[in-house]
């Protein structure tokens, strides 16, 4: 069943948290921008105007979603970069001011874990958070964590592997409350879920193109009026000197595209994956034979995301056999794949690493539908007897 009947080899992208497809709509504005408006928006002569008005344009539409002013919305290469900028920017600006003190969750991205470990190296005082195995940040947890040194408390919105939403909003109360600063990587919320950083109570949110379907190689890093950080390029005015360098603007372009799709669409987006996703969770725990479990809580996951354990079986084996069926799944973050150790998400919600090395990672976007989802659950129920078979 890996093929459609006419000799050509079906296709299920179902791993849409490494990244999503560009939607056609965004790459004709990425093309357009490519060839007709190239000027550097820095220049002063018209063609360097006309970049100029397409770079606000696309900053104003983009920081309208976020519930931002324009101005408050910096340009970067990506998500990586946003999160790299928001730890190292505010914490060195911080400790000329007596705190040195961060907080973030074992369940976070590795663009903030590997940074939290490089500040630690640098001197800084760093507490990581534990998890419930609901994969929720308790804020009670927050409460005894922060104290008089606490410069800034970094939990992301959405985690990228079990996909629970946090209770930023808390969280972020209780940061202020402590005199700290907090930041949300928003990279796996934005455009999917409503992120209003004035709701939130953020002061710094970091955000990415290339998962809601725009181009990759473009994010922003979004900065409440007031706050100060550390640059960590150098070079000219561009983005306020906060992050120097011509900017990307067939990227950002693209990236504002993507925007304006997401917020005429993410309700339907929202209801039609939600359905897909529900579906195949139904659809697996039948044909499977029991012993599917999802990892995290029920509830409080955004609509896109499975992720579960098929015990008996080697989530490496099920995913390389589900690759030769045309099926794209992952068995963690894209971040940590070439790397034998378990997820650490998974670990921090109490799974074991034989437990974590059974799961899956099934992350759903606009492309599925209900033929695709059922052709899924029976190959990998196929897979899942078979694997088991031969492990006894």
């Amino acid at each position: 069943m890996s093929g459609n009947g006419d000799g050509e080899k079906r296709f299920v992208y179902l791993d849409h948290s490494a990244t999503t497809p560009v939607d056609p709509r965004v790459a004709e504005v990425v093309s357009r921008v490519m060839v007709q408006n190239w000027g550097n928006p820095s220049s002063r002569y018209a063609k360097g105007g006309e970049a100029k008005v397409v770079l606000d344009e696309a900053r104003h539409e983009i920081a309208g979603l976020l519930g931002a002013e324009p101005d408050t919305l910096f340009f970067t290469s990506g998500g990586t970069e946003a999160d790299n900028l928001a730890l190292f920017g505010v914490m060195y600006q911080a400790r000329e001011r007596g705190r040195d003190h961060l907080v973030v969750s074992k369940i976070e991205h590795s663009a903030i874990l590997h940074t939290a470990e490089e500040l630690e190296r640098a001197g800084f005082d760093v507490t990581y958070l534990g998890v419930g195995t609901d994969g929720i940040v308790d804020p009670s947890e927050l409460k005894k964590a922060v104290k008089s040194t606490t410069a800034l408390v970094s939990v992301m919105h959405v985690n990228n592997e079990i996909g629970m939403v946090q209770p930023i909003m808390e969280l972020a109360e209780i940061a202020h409350d402590a005199g700290a600063l907090m930041h949300t990587d928003g990279v796996q919320s934005f455009g999917k879920l409503p992120l209003n950083v004035q709701d939130l109570g953020v002061d710094l949110t970091s955000i990415s193109s290339h998962k809601i379907y725009g181009p990759k190689g473009i994010g922003a890093l979004y900065m409440r009026k007031g706050v100060e950080i550390h640059p960590r390029a150098f070079g000219g005015h561009q983005e306020q000197g906060i992050r120097t360098g011509t900017e990307n603007m067939p990227g950002i372009a693209g990236f504002a595209e993507a925007v304006r799709i997401c917020r005429n669409e993410m309700d339907e987006d929202a209801r039609k994956i939600g359905e897909l996703r529900d579906k195949l969770h139904t659809d697996l725990v039948n044909v499977c034979g029991g012993d599917v479990t999802l990892n995290g809580s029920e509830e409080n996951r955004i609509y896109l995301n499975l992720n579960l354990r098929f015990g008996g079986v080697e989530g490496e084996s099920l995913l390389l056999a589900l690759d030769l069926d045309g099926i794209a799944v992952s068995t963690g973050s894209a971040c940590s794949t070439g790397s034998t150790k378990p997820s650490h998400v998974l670990t921090a919600i109490g799974l074991s690493e034989k437990e974590a090395h059974e799961s899956l990672r099934l992350t759903l976007g606009r492309s599925n539908d209900a033929e695709q989802i059922e052709y899924v659950a029976e190959r990998i129920g196929y897979h899942v007897k078979r694997l088991r078979d031969m492990a006894f």
